[in-house]
């Protein structure tokens, strides 16, 4: 399922995990990312390798600049998670698009829903069409919120 995915004009976003900077990766998410802060890099290889990868890369240079990963059974159900743009590319709409290429990457497989979880976010995943839970009270969860 690796892919290039539609983005801005230079960068480009991809599901090859082959590509992706797992140690740049570990260091945004343990050190900067406040829902993953002091993650190992032992935790974080597995969930990178029991997910679904996208990252978006500067075209000239090929340096990874964002991540974002998703738990899915690619049938019913997806969650979207660890969706981080490196502080130097913030700004340039690339969480958006990140989150749009996400979006328009599960559509075929006709789930019949996306989840995220966020603290801070809320405008950059409405512009793509999320939205508050209509029945929150339906929901519950196990664990650390």
């Amino acid at each position: 399922m690796n892919s290039e995915l539609p983005s801005p004009e230079d960068h480009e976003i991809s599901t090859d995990p082959g590509r992706l900077d797992r140690t740049l990766i570990h260091r945004w998410l343990s050190e900067d990312a406040y829902w993953a802060l002091g993650r190992s890099r032992e935790k974080q290889d597995a969930a990178i390798d029991g997910s679904l990868n996208y990252g978006v890369y500067e075209r000239l240079s090929g340096r990874q600049v964002a991540y974002a990963r998703v738990v899915t059974d690619l049938a019913t159900f997806a969650w979207l998670c660890d969706v981080y743009v490196d502080p130097d590319a913030r700004g340039k709409g690339l969480g958006t698009a990140l989150a749009g290429a996400v979006r328009d990457h599960l559509a075929p497989y006709g789930l019949r829903r996306i989840l995220l979880a966020t603290g801070d976010a809320h405008d950059v995943y409405a512009k793509v069409g999320f939205e508050p839970l209509s029945a929150p009270e339906k929901w519950m969860a196990l664990g650390q919120q």
